[in-house]
């Protein structure tokens, strides 16, 4: 490939960028090896050029077409339409260009393979150009205050990218081109540096430690204010957070992170994100933070975290009140790196992973064992014999007898039954045990990511080009049917400063992924871990003696490993933002613009396939195969777009007035629209069980197409005022006046305001304490509104039609009919979240302690909700309103240590950080007259709420322990029938007819009158129970420990919740075991702990199943068995060592880094007394991808890891 070069008169600049850009695209399109080859190219190259009657110019052609020679000159250097004459053969390119230039004033040098042309008296240019001017050698020792040397030190010649760092010892050596040459010297916490230096000198330099730069610059909305400076509530953590861990995505890693910045993943899937909470509820219709990647909203489990330099959480009004209604509960700001002026730098960095799922649950495997309890707990409930095991396995007490024998004596196997046990013909099971949990996942899963960074900058365009590839290789224990996961991550962003005063640049980003998750089919929606508790008997084993699988299997490890359903999702993001900088008046007026185009695509294919096994075999002994009824292999398509648009433009001025008054304006207007639209298919009878696409499903009577679109819109024009009095008193006005499309022409606008103070203490003349005490003492405060439309659809202002087919038939034909519209609210507007914060920010003893800390509290009200009872003949239910208000209190609190100090002759740096946070939300106000509470425990999980409630609360029976003795039941149910009631118990059925026995919960008669109730089921009149917890987590805490001591670096992060209730809910079989239904799995725990007349004080009460106070959990929970689900996890453990400096120049390279890096590491908790078979940051809800509703803790296991991994820097 031919690469012209031609150097028209432009200016010196432009020159030299048009030199870079050559460079750059050199480097791409003909690799690296021209940086490193050889400089005796010239002499090895031999070529023949004949040439009659040619131009100049065609003769360059011949050269260049004919080597990998490259010829730059300019238009005043070379006549290129002279016509010459040249014949040679096998000679140098020397002898060709001496014959080709005789006679004339041009002449040339070369280098490697860059010929330059030029003028004799243009020597100048080609000293800069072959780089053959001569340099002098300077070295010398960078030191701190105290003599210290500084390790990595940058140095940089004045004026260019000719720059290197120190080595272990703070020694450095540079050839510079000047004899007398400025020397920049930086490092991160001390003030820069700029000395004289002369050649052939050693020269000692010495840092400061810069308190200015330790108070470091954050990013808030739509711009940076120094962290001194700031009146609202921000935080900032850097990419530090996110070098070296294996995980997948950026929002797992940022969990527990930041204080009150609250992440709860639902489960531990390789690419789980989670909606980002600050500051508690923020109304009880949700409302997450608004997390804006580069000003963009984004997902953060779709970035690469390697990209990441920094974010920052806004956190009350007045830092996030910039954004108005987009962020009514705090904002998260990512911004991605950007290239640092210098030479060209290449980073790669690789980690290989091995990950183990925890908390796998430990279940009684022995099959005699498990079927025994089986039979105790299904007989002491119904008190009757049952027939099967649920629908998978028969069941007899002569089974039951003759597995007992087998079991004692080691005769275990698999029978075909004569009908003396169960049917003529059908398999009869005797297994050893089957652990269904062992066969679903790998001891192992191997995950790697390999990231690959080039960045630039000579001053006028600069670059920073990003890759990432994240692969997993799936938990489950199959080679076709396991979870994988691919992720791909590329980002350019470059710039190029067209004038001095103006400055362009565009950053692009495209993230692909795509997961498979393999389900089963054979029963409900293909929550695995539910089929497990429901047919996943240890009594029976994955597959018959011909290898059919059983009838356990099919409906569950078995259908999921050796079927075909699964369900494919692509996602793929493609993100281009332009944008300008321009900056006039001395860079006192700043005006700043973009527009950003973002796609986002989403393909979700779910393929139902019929999985076949055996029950019983026919008369010549082979397995009948089988199919479970009703089930139909079928096909689904879900195709999702969403178009993002967005743009803003905003200008910024500031103006110093006598040295004191600092004024800082900043307006502008934003403007966002999106619409989205889906398409659903559906059809079954698939042509064959290898089908991937919905035209080869040749089903007639089931087939399913819909469609759906919406579409928004927001917009807003927004200010911020900033004063400072010489940076002692701080005053921020923020301001925005929002539109948003949700709400009528009339309700559309709102002005949402917030004002902000700040007080620096310490640079009053008066305060006269030692910085060596006291570096920095700050008091603020703040308050402001923000409007809240989450509560809303897009079109619910609007009367909406729905039109539907009729079952009826009139002329052949089934009719479509209209329903009527539902009510409209009348005034509906924004809810507004109101927010008063007080803080300090106080730094002691010379920069080494820092503590910052919060008080909040927010108010939200107009809260949109179901509006008040209307009667009956209103016809239509009643319309949703602003008719609820909610307070949330709340604090944080951050102190960290950063200090160094000798060991063996080498500083060791080392810091210590702490976190902790808390909030609590009540509600204020609320359509709920009478205080009716619902029947569940947990009253906001399941919408209800009432004045005075707070948000978590958890409503129960007192149990002070277990029944003893038949008479003391007695003397209860005689209580009970003086009261007019039947049972002591009327609400749990212990046994089906409700009958008490000893060993049985024992709940308190709280109301005297006799019996346990619930009342009027209101506050005033709860019956028997009382609030007896809360599932909002408290008290919620981090700390962190990092050190580094000659190349040595050494990290340990913790975090963990203080206090936080947990009652299982209904379907929590993981806990309950066979006390939910007495086919679930038998937890290990559970054996030799529950009540007999030998065990009066064992933990669980006599062994029965479907026992009404756990098999309906969150109906009647009890103060026995409320759960301490609070924490302290190890969350990442990571050590690391950077080779020597001057090993790194012979090759060089600038670093090479290897590290551990541990995630998940271990996790302590007082549940953990009881079980470890639960995740205590996993105790929510099923898979939100199939079915949440399945039963708490059925979901894919967090996983813990130990990865390997290698930085390199070149």
């Amino acid at each position: 490939m031919n690469f012209k070069s031609k150097l028209s008169a432009k200016s010196a600049e432009e020159k030299q960028f048009l030199r870079k850009m050559k460079s750059f695209i050199l480097f791409w399109f003909m690799g690296m090896s021209l940086c490193f080859a050889s400089s005796i190219y010239s002499q090895e190259i031999l070529m023949s050029i004949k040439a009659y009657d040619q131009t100049v110019k065609e003769v360059f052609n011949l050269i260049e077409q004919n080597s990998e020679y490259i010829i730059f000159y300019m238009d005043n250097t070379v006549d290129l339409n002279r016509k010459v004459k040249i014949h040679v053969k096998n000679q140098q390119i020397e002898k060709i260009l001496d014959e080709l230039f005789k006679g004339t004033d041009t002449a040339y040098a070369i280098n490697d393979r860059q010929i330059v042309i030029y003028k004799k008296e243009l020597s100048p240019i080609v000293r800069e150009v072959t780089e053959i001017e001569q340099t002098y050698k300077i070295s010398g020792k960078v030191v701190d205050s105290q003599g210290e040397p500084i390790i990595g030190a940058n140095i940089l010649e004045k004026g260019t990218t000719n720059g290197t760092i120190t080595d272990t010892d703070g020694n450095f050596s540079l050839n510079v081109k000047s004899i007398t040459a400025t020397l920049v010297v930086s490092y991160i916490g001390y003030k820069t540096n700029e000395v004289k230096v002369v050649g052939g000198k050693s020269t000692i330099i010495a840092l400061n430690e810069d308190s200015e730069a330790l108070d470091e610059v954050v990013v808030v909305g739509y711009g940076t204010q120094k962290k001194v400076n700031l009146t609202g509530s921000v935080d900032q953590v850097t990419s530090d957070v996110f070098e070296g861990r294996p995980s997948s995505n950026v929002t797992q890693m940022l969990e527990g992170v930041v204080p009150n910045l609250n992440i709860l993943l639902s489960d531990g899937k390789p690419g789980r994100t989670a909606d980002f909470n600050v500051r508690g509820t923020g109304s009880i219709n949700g409302g997450s933070a608004l997390v804006l990647i580069d000003g963009v909203e984004g997902d953060p489990s779709l970035l690469n975290p390697n990209d990441i330099e920094s974010v920052s959480v806004l956190k009350d009004a007045a830092a996030s009140a910039i954004y108005g209604a987009r962020a009514p509960f705090g904002v998260v700001l990512i911004t991605t790196k950007n290239a640092k002026e210098g030479k060209p730098k290449i980073i790669y960095s690789s980690n290989y992973t091995l990950q183990s799922p925890q908390n796998v649950p430990d279940i009684v495997a022995d099959g005699y064992v498990w079927a025994e309890h089986f039979y105790e707990a299904y007989y002491n409930y119904n008190h009757s014999n049952p027939s099967g095991i649920n629908k998978t396995q028969q069941f007899s007490v002569a089974w039951l007898e003759e597995y007992k024998r087998r079991h004692d004596t080691g005769d275990f196997g698999t029978i075909i039954s004569d009908g003396t046990i169960g049917t003529k013909g059908r398999y009869v099971y005797y297994p050893k045990g089957t652990d269904y949990y062992d066969l679903l996942y790998k001891d192992h899963v191997f995950s790697q990511s390999q990231n690959l960074s080039i960045s630039g900058s000579d001053g006028k365009f600069d670059y920073y080009l990003s890759g990432r590839f994240f692969s997993y290789n799936g938990l489950f224990d199959s080679k076709e049917q396991t979870d994988k996961y691919k992720t791909y991550n590329l980002r350019f962003k470059g710039g190029y400063q067209l004038t001095s005063w103006l400055k362009v640049n565009n950053n692009f980003e495209l993230s692909d992924n795509k997961y498979y998750n393999p389900i089963t089919y054979s029963e409900g929606s293909g929550v695995i871990w539910r089929n497990i508790a429901d047919e996943a008997h240890p009594s029976s084993p994955m597959f018959n003696p011909d290898g059919t699988l059983s009838y356990s299997a099919v409906y569950t490890v078995g259908d999921l490993l050796y079927g075909k359903s699964g369900i494919t999702t692509k996602n793929i993001a493609l993100k281009n933002t332009t944008s300008f900088n321009a900056i006039f008046f001395n860079d006192k007026l700043r005006i700043n613009g973009d527009f950003t185009y973002k796609r986002t695509s989403i393909e979700r294919t779910r393929k139902n396939v019929r999985s076949s096994y055996a029950r019983s075999v026919d008369d010549d002994g082979n397995s009948i195969i089988e199919y479970i009824t009703g089930t139909r292999s079928s096909l689904s398509e879900t195709v999702s777009r969403q178009n993002y648009l967005a743009t803003n433009i905003y200008a910024e001025y500031e103006e110093l007035f006598k040295e004191r008054h600092s004024f800082k304006a900043m307006a502008g207007w934003n403007y966002e629209k999106s619409n989205y639209k889906s398409i659903y298919a559906k059809n079954d009878n698939l042509l064959t069980d290898g089908v991937e696409n919905i035209n080869l499903a040749m089903g007639t009577d089931n087939k399913s197409i819909t469609s759906n679109w919406t579409a928004y819109q927001f917009g807003g024009a927004f200010f911020r005022l900033n004063y400072a009095y010489d940076e002692r008193y701080l005053l921020e006005f923020n301001g925005r006046y929002d539109a948003s499309s949700r709400f009528p022409n009339d309700q559309r606008w709102a002005f949402f305001p917030s004002a902000s103070i700040g007080w620096r203490i310490s640079q009053e003349p008066w305060f006269k304490i030692d910085p060596k005490y006291i570096s920095n003492a700050k008091l603020r405060a703040s308050w402001g509104e923000l409007g809240n439309a989450v509560g809303l659809g897009n079109y619910q202002y609007k009367q909406v039609l729905s039109v539907s087919t009729s079952d009826y038939i009139l002329n052949g034909l089934r009719q479509s009919y209209m329903s009527s519209p539902l009510a409209l609210p009348s005034g509906l507007t924004w809810e507004t979240a109101t927010t008063y914060d007080i803080g300090t920010d106080l730094v002691f003893f010379d920069n080494r302690l820092t503590l910052n800390a919060d008080y909040y509290v927010r108010k939200t009200t107009d809260m949109i909700v179901a509006g008040p009872t209307v009667p009956d003949v209103f016809g239509a239910s009643s319309p949703r309103g602003n008719y609820a208000d909610m307070s949330t209190y709340g604090y944080e609190i951050s102190l960290e240590w950063r200090d160094h100090f000798e060991l063996a002759g080498k500083r060791l740096n080392y810091s210590i950080k702490g976190t902790l946070a808390d909030y609590y939300s009540k509600i204020d106000k609320y359509n709920n007259i009478n205080k009716s509470l619902n029947t569940h425990a947990n009253q906001s999980l399941y919408g209800n709420y009432y004045e005075g409630m707070r948000i978590g609360e958890l409503w129960g029976f007192v149990s002070n322990g277990l029944w003893q003795d038949q008479s003391s039941i007695d003397a209860a149910e005689m209580k009970a029938q003086a009261a007019g009631q039947k049972y002591y118990n009327p609400l749990m059925s212990t046994s089906k007819t409700y009958k008490l026995y000893p060993g049985d919960i024992k709940f308190e008669d709280l109301n005297g009158n006799g019996y346990i109730d619930r009342g009027q089921n209101t506050v005033d009149d709860s019956g028997d129970r009382i609030i007896i917890g809360n599932e909002e987590p408290r008290y919620i805490y981090s700390f962190m420990f990092s050190a580094d001591w000659n190349n040595i670096w050494f990290s340990a992060f913790f975090q963990g919740v203080g206090k936080q209730d947990w009652y299982p809910s209904n379907e929590a079989s993981i806990f309950w075991g066979q006390y939910n239904r007495p086919y679930n799995q038998m937890p290990s725990w559970h054996l030799n702990n529950y009540w007999t007349e030998n065990k009066p004080n064992a933990f669980l009460p006599r062994y029965t199943g479907y026992y009404s106070p756990f098999f309906n959990g969150h109906y009647n929970a009890n103060t026995r068995y409320l759960m301490d689900v609070s924490y302290l996890r190890l969350k990442n453990l990571q050590i690391g060592y950077n080779l020597p400096t001057s090993w790194m120049k012979k090759i060089r390279l600038s670093n090479i880094g290897i590290y551990i890096s541990c995630e998940n590491l271990f996790t302590w908790s007082p549940l953990y007394k009881y079980t470890k078979d639960i995740n205590v940051s996993n105790i929510g809800p099923s898979d939100i991808d199939l079915n949440s509703g399945s039963g708490d803790g059925y979901n894919y296991p967090m996983m813990k890891s130990i990865s390997l991994g290698l930085n390199m820097t070149f």
